[in-house]
Formats: structure tokens, C-alpha cells, sequence
């Protein structure tokens, strides 16, 4: 097999994710990119892969009814993340428009218990000023039930009467309202302003009883239990007080709820029984990450899960038997699956002696091999266990690949998320020196031959750290990045800059600093060869971030290529795109560190 067929290989992997249970069913549907672009899929009779639907872009979400007959998805266009929404019956044909208004962004909140309704908030009103809808399925009929002068989305209903609605307050902070739609009358959860991260609430069905995922008072996430009638007040009955608990699920009879422990990027799922206040963790697979936690009955959870080697397909646990089954095998490969490598876990200790974990890739016990880093995005967000086919063939190929989760990083705590914030920017790139270090001492890494990449934030910060430490790097590779936090917030939606502003710094008290800081006017201290990617539609980070470093490169004469993609936004989606962005990426990474 030759080079450009073997790297092909590895990126038109597929996998399947976002499972949902079909309600009265015992089947469910998932997406998969096996038609080029995410596409709704199921299972056939004889658990075979189907295409449920075709659709003219990518598939964002999905609710199904509460009988199973009718599903609501959200669709947007090439990659600009404002999803309209179709609704479909259970019989096939082509979807048809339920709500759409092309210029604005839609979010659903999911059916009415009855059926008839679907709650979503859209930004109609105004750019940054999100309110929430109920949509009669049948008539069409449009009530708007809830005003938010900022961003809002509708996260489920508790009866047909009432919502919960979530508020964004801070980039990370969020408040829960309880909306009754026949009235617009709002109560919130804890109204006593602490600021608090807040998800996913649920209520025990025929009760009052509800349970929520909140760092209320605390570093970490933990369920709590709150009660309708007294919303002042919440009862902790599940914490990891070093880990994140990152997602849950009720079962539909209420008697259990499915929760994920984020154990340092692998998860740990557990089943928590309300009735007799007792949980139990499931069998695990050895190092995985799950998601997208869905009942297909009382008994039976179905789930996302993938690994460094397996880049993602459907299982199910059974609570009584305790066992897990995997149900699809799309990320099977027989052509370079027996090249994936499993990546160890790692720690090391920054500038101040603050303790970085990272995830490093290596394949054989060579000195002096070049090395990429890959930073994520965010900068709330957090490097999993999970699979990445460009790291796994830049392994392939010889290269020792580190992927740290720096501070700022999700799923270690308030404390370290917010250790960047502002005007402390600067000690996240900090952080990336101080592990260029520790390659060269610890893992024989040759210290002339280290590249560096990432997505969004984390093409910021590759941005920044050729800047801010330009004698340390090799090579970068920017996709989709910022390269002046000032502009990008002038230029950003204007639904998401204020939330930004709490994490970068707002552009009324910061606008020095992000000058100071930026690399965009720093350009004349990169020295090393730069790649820089970027989507045409991107909602989040304007293309213009990347038009302007390009351009000033360029006069300089430095060695930068910039790639846009018309049909991508902040995400790169169609397979296409993908191929070629991370062919590219390879090939420079292959020609200024070396193989």
C-alpha cells in the first residue's frame, strides 16, 4: 500500500454516535458519516446498518416522539450551525419544514409528554437575544413562552404544561428556569446568584422530584437532588471530589439514572437508583470514552463509546444482567486497525509546578524522534481517550504525538478551568514550553524537531506559542483559529460574545492586553513554516481570522499556506474536506520535522 492510499485509509475510518432510543420501540437511530456528510442511520431486522433518511446537509440533532412515530431533526448549511428544523414520520419520505428561518440559529428542547408540541429558542428577535418557542406538530400554531435578552436554549420538558429552560451566564455558568408555557411564568433554580455550572435537569415521572448535574458550591460536577416546591435548595447524593460527573440519563419508569464519571479524559459509567440511594459502576472497557446516554427500555441503556483504537460505535448495558454488548462494528478496519496504538497517561509539572496531564502516542523505544503536540479547542474543552486518525498515523509514520490537557482544560474542576481566564492567558502557552521540555528529558524526544497543531482555541494557542516562544517549534498548523482575541470578539456572533468575553477578557477592559498578546501582531518573531485552515462559513471564529495573519505573513515572506474550505464552517465535515486538510497536514508535518 502506498503512502497516500494508507493515510486515506485512516481518515475514511467511520464510526457511529449520538445514539436515541425510539421511544415504544426497542430500536434507536445513530449518526454516521458513511455517505460523506452525517446522515441519520438504524439497524434493519437484521441489525445491519440502514440510512434512515437523506438529507441535503448534515444531520445536527434528533428527537423523536414520545409514541415513536415522528422524529425532529436539525439540519443546518455547509457548516454555518444555523439548524432548521424538519420533522419526518416513522414510514420514511422526505422530511418536511417545521420551523425555519434561514438567517437565524434554531436550538430544540425536545416533545411535550403528549406529543403535540416541540420547544425550541431561536435569535429572531435580535443576534444575541435568544427566546423560546412551542411549535404545535400539526397546526403549526407558534407560541412564544419565554424572553431572554442572551443565550438560551429549552433542555426538556417536565410536563405538558411546563419546561426547564437554561440560561447562559458565563462562558461556563449557567442558571435552570422553569417555564409554564401558559403564562410565560418563570421560577429559577438556587436564586441565590452563586455562580454555578448547571445541566441536563430531570424529574421522576408522577412526581416532583427532580435530579441535576451542578458544581453548586463545589470544584466539581455532582448529581443533586432539588424538589419543584422548594427550588432553593439542593441535596448532593453523588461526588467525585477530584472528577467531573459529565452526563446522566433517567430511565424512562424513573428508577435509575445513568450517569458518566470523567476520570482524567476516560469515562466511568454508573447506574444511581434514587429509590434506595445506591449506585454501582458497570464493567468497563478498558481505557473509552461514552456519550450520548439513551434508554431503549426500563433495563437497557444504549450509548456511544469509543477508544484510542476504536473510533467509535453503538453499545448497550443491561442493568440487571450488568453486561455490555456492542451493537455496531462501522469502526472496524481491516486495512490499518492493527496500527492504532493505545496512548499512556501522563503528568508533568509546568512553569509554577502546577501538574498538566497529557495523553502521549508512541510506537517503539527510539532517541530523538520529532514530535507533535495537538492542542484542543475550547478552551473549555478536554483531550479524551478517544480516536484521532491523524495523531494515529503521524504515529504510524515515526513521530511520538503528545496531547496535553493544559489549564483551562475541562473535567479537572472550577479551580483549574478558569486558571487561564484574561489576563492569565499567557501561562496556558506557558504550559505547552514547559512540555516541550519535558519530551526532550523524559521521552527522548529529538528537541530541533517539534511541531505543534490545533483547532479553534487550540489554533490560537498554536499561534500564540510560535509567537511567544518561537525558538521552541518546528513547524504549526492552524485550523480554525483566532489571531488577535480582539478582533475575534469584535467579529464573533454576537449570541456568544458576551460568553466569550467572560473567559478571553471583555473588549472594554482588555482590549490592550489582546494587543499586547496577539499573534497577529507578532507575526515578526514566527520563524517556523506555518499550515493555517479555515471554513468559509464559520459562525465562530471568522474567516477573516485567518485572512489577516496570512496576509501579513505573506508580506513578510514567510513560509504560511492558507486553505479555505467554501462548504465547511467551524467544524470540517464532508469527507472531501477532511481528506484533504489532513493529508496536508501530514505531508508539512512529514516535510519540516522529518519522519
Amino acid at each position: 500500500m502506498n503512502v497516500q492510499d494508507e493515510l486515506i485509509d485512516y481518515l475514511t475510518v467511520n464510526a457511529a454516535y449520538e445514539p436515541a432510543a425510539i421511544p415504544t420501540t426497542r430500536a434507536f437511530t445513530f449518526l454516521t458519516k458513511l455517505t460523506g456528510m452525517p446522515q441519520l442511520w438504524t439497524l434493519d431486522e437484521k441489525d445491519e446498518p440502514v440510512q434512515l433518511l437523506h438529507t441535503h446537509d448534515r444531520v445536527l440533532s434528533v428527537f423523536h416522539s414520545p409514541d415513536g412515530n415522528k422524529t425532529v431533526i436539525g439540519i443546518d448549511h455547509e457548516g454555518n450551525e444555523k439548524q432548521q428544523l424538519y420533522i419526518v414520520d416513522s414510514t420514511g419520505g422526505e422530511p418536511q419544514v417545521l420551523v425555519e428561518s434561514t438567517e437565524n440559529f434554531h436550538h430544540c428542547g425536545g416533545w411535550s409528554p403528549d406529543g403535540k408540541w416541540i420547544a425550541y429558542s431561536s435569535n429572531r428577535r435580535h443576534p444575541g437575544f435568544f427566546d423560546v418557542f412551542i411549535i404545535h406538530v400539526e397546526t403549526g400554531e407558534t407560541k412564544q413562552v419565554f424572553t431572554y435578552d442572551a443565550n438560551c436554549v429549552p433542555v426538556g420538558w417536565i410536563d405538558n404544561e411546563s419546561l426547564f429552560v437554561m440560561t447562559k451566564e458565563t462562558n461556563i455558568d449557567s442558571t435552570v428556569h422553569i417555564v409554564t408555557i401558559n403564562g410565560g411564568e418563570s421560577k429559577r433554580l438556587m436564586r441565590d446568584g452563586v455562580r454555578a455550572r448547571f445541566g441536563t435537569p430531570v424529574i421522576i415521572p408522577g412526581t416532583r422530584t427532580g435530579y441535576v448535574l451542578t458544581d453548586y458550591h463545589e470544584d466539581t460536577l455532582y448529581i443533586a437532588k432539588f424538589s419543584l416546591d422548594h427550588l432553593d435548595a439542593l441535596a448532593r447524593v453523588r461526588h467525585w471530589e477530584q472528577w467531573d460527573i459529565d452526563e446522566m440519563s433517567l430511565s424512562p419508569n424513573g428508577q435509575a439514572l445513568a450517569f458518566c464519571v470523567n476520570t482524567g479524559g476516560v469515562s466511568k459509567l454508573g447506574i444511581y437508583y434514587p429509590e434506595t440511594d445506591s449506585y454501582i459502576l458497570a464493567n468497563p472497557v478498558e481505557k473509552h470514552v461514552i456519550d450520548s446516554l439513551s434508554w431503549l427500555s426500563d433495563n437497557k441503556l444504549v450509548f456511544g463509546l469509543k477508544t484510542p483504537t476504536q473510533p467509535g460505535d453503538i453499545w448497550t448495558y443491561d442493568i440487571q444482567s450488568k453486561k455490555m454488548e456492542r451493537l455496531t462494528f462501522i469502526s472496524a478496519s481491516e486495512t490499518v486497525g492493527n496500527y492504532w496504538v493505545e496512548p499512556e497517561l501522563h503528568t508533568y509539572k509546568s512553569f509554577d509546578g502546577l501538574e498538566v496531564p497529557y495523553f502521549i502516542y508512541s510506537k517503539g523505544e527510539a532517541d530523538n524522534k520529532p514530535a507533535v503536540i495537538y492542542v484542543h479547542g475550547g478552551p473549555e474543552g478536554q483531550t479524551k481517550a478517544d480516536y484521532n486518525p491523524v495523531l494515529q498515523y503521524l504515529v504510524h509514520k515515526g513521530f511520538t504525538v503528545v496531547a496535553p490537557n493544559i489549564r483551562g482544560s475541562n473535567g479537572y474542576g472550577r479551580k483549574y478551568l478558569q486558571l487561564d481566564d484574561a489576563d492569565k492567558r499567557l501561562d496556558a502557552v506557558a504550559d505547552l514550553a514547559s512540555l516541550t521540555e519535558e519530551l526532550a528529558k523524559i521521552h527522548h524526544v529529538d528537541s530541533t524537531k517539534i511541531g505543534i497543531m490545533g483547532r479553534s482555541y487550540g489554533g490560537f494557542m498554536v499561534l500564540a506559542a510560535l509567537t511567544h516562544y518561537p525558538e521552541l517549534w518546528a513547524a504549526g498548523v492552524d485550523i480554525v483559529g483566532m489571531s488577535n482575541l480582539r478582533t475575534f470578539l469584535q467579529n464573533t456572533g454576537e449570541w456568544r460574545r458576551y460568553l466569550r468575553e467572560f473567559e478571553y477578557g471583555s473588549l472594554a477592559a482588555h482590549s490592550d492586553y489582546f494587543e499586547e498578546i496577539a499573534p497577529m501582531n507578532l507575526t515578526h518573531k514566527i520563524t517556523a513554516p506555518l499550515l493555517v485552515f479555515h471554513g468559509r462559513n464559520d459562525t465562530r471564529v471568522p474567516v477573516s481570522e485567518a485572512e489577516q495573519l496570512v496576509r501579513d505573513l505573506q508580506e513578510r515572506d514567510r513560509e504560511v499556506e492558507l486553505i479555505v474550505f467554501e462548504d465547511e464552517g467551524h467544524q470540517t465535515e464532508k469527507i472531501g474536506n477532511h481528506i484533504t486538510m489532513h493529508t496536508k497536514t501530514v505531508a508539512f508535518f512529514s516535510r519540516y520535522l522529518g519522519e
